[in-house]
C-alpha cells in the first residue's frame, strides 16, 4: 500500500482497511501535539500527558461548552483549533466525543485526531463497545466522575446558562438543600427535580483512580441513596486517551481528520467520519 508523506506526517491512502493503522514517523524526540480537551477530563488527561513518550500541550475548555448549545460550542472550539500554530504542532489532539454534535465541522491546517465516541463516558470507560455494553444491561444510569463532581459548574463567560447537572440537581445533596432553602423547601426542590429524572434510576461513579476518590464516591452513593436509586462503582480506563497521545491511531477507534476535511457524525457504529471541507 502506498504511504504519503505531508509536512512530516505519513499516512495511508484512504482506502486503508480497519484493522491497519495512522502512524506518525517518530523522530528521537517524539512528536509534539497540541491538546484540546474537556476540563471534565483534565486530572485523566494530565496524567496520560505525563506518562506519553511524545510532547503534549494541552489547553482544557470549560464544560460549559456543552450547556450552550451545538452552534457556540463548536465555534469555540474552533477558534481554539485555528490558534494552534501548524509549524509547531505534528497534530491536533481532540479529547472529545462527538459531544451532541458540538465537534460537528471542526476543522484545522494540519491533522486533527478525535476519538469514535459518543461522549466522555466512552473516554472514562475504555471503548465505545463497553459503554454500549453497560448501557444495553443497565439503561437509565446518571454517570459521575472525579471532573464531573470537581468541575459541574464550568461556566462560559458572556453566556448565562446553567450547566445541565445543576439543571437537574445533581450536582447537590438533600442536606445542601435543607442548608440553603430549608427542610419544606429542599423537599419540595427534590421532589420537583425528580420529575426530571424520571429516565434514571441508577447512579455509577466511574473510578479513574484520580482525585479524592473516597470522598466522591460517598457523596455519589448518598445522593442515590436520597432519590432512592441503585449505586455502583465501576472500574474506569483511561485507555484511549492514553493511545490517543501515543501517535498511533487504529482506525475503528479514532478518526485522522486531513486539512482539507472536516468532523462530521456518521449516524452508525463509527460514531464520526470525515468529508471533503
Amino acid at each position: 500500500m502506498e504511504v504519503k508523506k505531508e509536512k512530516n506526517v505519513y499516512r495511508q491512502d484512504k482506502d486503508h482497511s480497519e484493522n491497519e493503522r495512522h502512524v506518525l514517523k517518530f523522530s528521537p524526540g517524539g512528536k509534539r501535539f497540541k491538546v484540546i480537551a474537556c476540563e471534565i477530563l483534565f486530572r485523566e488527561v494530565c496524567r496520560c500527558a505525563a506518562d506519553s513518550k511524545n510532547i503534549i500541550d494541552p489547553v482544557f475548555m470549560a464544560k460549559g461548552l456543552h450547556d450552550i448549545g451545538e452552534a457556540k460550542m463548536t465555534t469555540r472550539l474552533q477558534k481554539e483549533i485555528d490558534a494552534v500554530d501548524p509549524d509547531k504542532y505534528d497534530a491536533i489532539l481532540l479529547v472529545y466525543g462527538l459531544c451532541n454534535n458540538g465537534v460537528r465541522g471542526l476543522s484545522a491546517r494540519l491533522p486533527l485526531v478525535i476519538p469514535r465516541a459518543h461522549d466522555c463516558i466512552t473516554l472514562l470507560m475504555g471503548s465505545k463497545e463497553e459503554y454500549q455494553r453497560y448501557f444495553n444491561e443497565k439503561a437509565g444510569t446518571y454517570f459521575k466522575s472525579t471532573g464531573w463532581i470537581e468541575r459541574d459548574e464550568g461556566f462560559i463567560e458572556g453566556e448565562d446558562g446553567t450547566s445541565i447537572t445543576s439543571q437537574l440537581g445533581m450536582n447537590r445533596t438533600y442536606a445542601e438543600y435543607v442548608e440553603a432553602y430549608g427542610e419544606e423547601n429542599a423537599a419540595y426542590l427534590m421532589e420537583t427535580l425528580g420529575d426530571w429524572l424520571h429516565q434514571y434510576h441508577r447512579l455509577a461513579y466511574i473510578d479513574t483512580n484520580t482525585g479524592d476518590k473516597d470522598a466522591n464516591i460517598e457523596q455519589t452513593r448518598q445522593q442515590a441513596e436520597e432519590r432512592g436509586w441503585e449505586y455502583e462503582t465501576l472500574q474506569g480506563d483511561t485507555r484511549l486517551i492514553s493511545q490517543l497521545f501515543s501517535g498511533e491511531w487504529p482506525e475503528a477507534e479514532f478518526l485522522v481528520v486531513e486539512p482539507d476535511e472536516k468532523i462530521m457524525p456518521s449516524y452508525d457504529e463509527d460514531v464520526v467520519k470525515s468529508q471533503p471541507d
